[in-house]
């Protein structure tokens, strides 16, 4: 296992991480206690959650698990959980609110069964409370002792900038983290977000790294999900998934440039697509999410697989999503640019 720091801060976290949103629903409490075993075994460290997971159980079983082991591994693990989304029918029991975010902290802490959370981030941008007063209430909260770094989740580039600026002007906690969705089927994050991220220093931990298992191989062009799937599972979802999906021809080619990278290396699928991930600009962890042990057990194998230059071209150039005419697209600073050469 390889490790590097949380964006900016001097946190060292294991390149992968265990992400839990399983834990509690798709994998029982025994199962959710081997995959923490085995993660902290290979020199896993950093853990992930949120309140809304399996509704406050997911931190339960992280917090029964972290009670029943010794302290090296509650030394070793570095804890994130999240917060914002409902958890009660209140109107003050979901946003970035002052008053939701003390209770959501308080009983994250409560089921975690600790006295601070390495890692506390905001689920999503609350369009509803001014960015000021979230972040205050964060730094408080470090002051406090109840957390040690402050991330983002799900935040767009202009929200993650201006959390960041009104963090620096205001001397408060700054963000070292955001958490979005990546992975070589949903690149467009790297027209704005990463470029955000890059410049102020925060780390990646990108969620979805499988593209909802689209990657592991597990769908076929010419057969409809089943099965033990996600997709195959919940036949409205999947239908629904499956179609949007698979009628993109990009899909079908960023799932064969991966196939033939995994036979060269005798690898899994998992594995190609985790160490492209892994080794992109700004990633500092990439949360698995696993819902076996085997599972686990085959995505912890990409800890020590980097692709060589020409695997990683060749998987770019089969998942680039392309750019958006304007204002990304390469016509448009063209154009810009004649303009102003011809003013010169």
């Amino acid at each position: 296992m390889e490790y590097r720091t949380l964006g900016r801060s001097g946190c060292a976290v294991s390149t992968l991480a265990l992400g839990t949103m399983t834990f509690g629903n798709e994998a029982d409490e025994d199962t959710a206690w081997a995959q923490l075993d085995r993660f902290v075994e290979v020199g896993g460290t950093l853990i992930d959650t949120a309140d809304v997971y399996s509704a406050g159980v997911s931190e339960q079983i992280i917090g029964r698990w972290l009670a029943a082991r010794s302290n090296d591994v509650r030394r070793q693990v570095v804890l994130a959980t999240k917060g914002r989304f409902p958890m009660g029918t209140g109107p003050n029991d979901v946003g970035l609110s002052r008053r939701h975010l003390a209770c959501a902290l308080e009983d994250s802490l409560r089921r975690l069964n600790l006295e601070t959370i390495d890692l506390y981030q905001v689920h999503a941008h609350d369009p509803y409370t001014p960015i000021e007063e979230t972040l205050q209430f964060l730094d408080d909260a470090v002051r406090a002792g109840k957390i040690h770094y402050v991330g983002l989740s799900n935040f767009t580039a202009w929200q993650l900038q201006k959390a960041v600026d009104v963090a620096d002007v205001r001397g408060l906690s700054r963000p070292v983290t955001l958490q979005p969705q990546y992975n070589l089927l949903v690149r467009e994050i790297e027209w704005e977000i990463i470029p955000a991220c890059s410049a102020e220093g925060l780390g990646l931990l990108p969620w979805s790294p499988l593209g909802g298992g689209w990657l592991t191989g597990k769908y076929r062009r010419d057969e409809r999900p089943k099965g033990a799937t996600r997709l195959g599972e919940d036949p409205n979802r999947g239908v629904e998934a499956y179609d949007r999906r698979s009628g993109v021809e990009r899909t079908w080619d960023v799932i064969a440039a991966v196939q033939e990278i995994a036979v060269a290396r005798g690898a899994s699928m998992a594995q190609v697509a985790l160490a492209w991930l892994v080794d992109r600009a700004t990633v500092t962890s990439v949360i698995l999410g696993a819902r076996t042990l085997e599972q686990l057990e085959d995505n912890l194998g990409a800890a020590d697989l980097h692709l060589s230059p020409v695997e990683t071209e060749r998987l770019d150039a089969a998942s680039d999503p392309g750019a958006a005419d304007y204002p990304y697209g390469q016509p448009g600073v063209e154009q810009r640019s004649r303009k102003i050469g011809g003013n010169r």
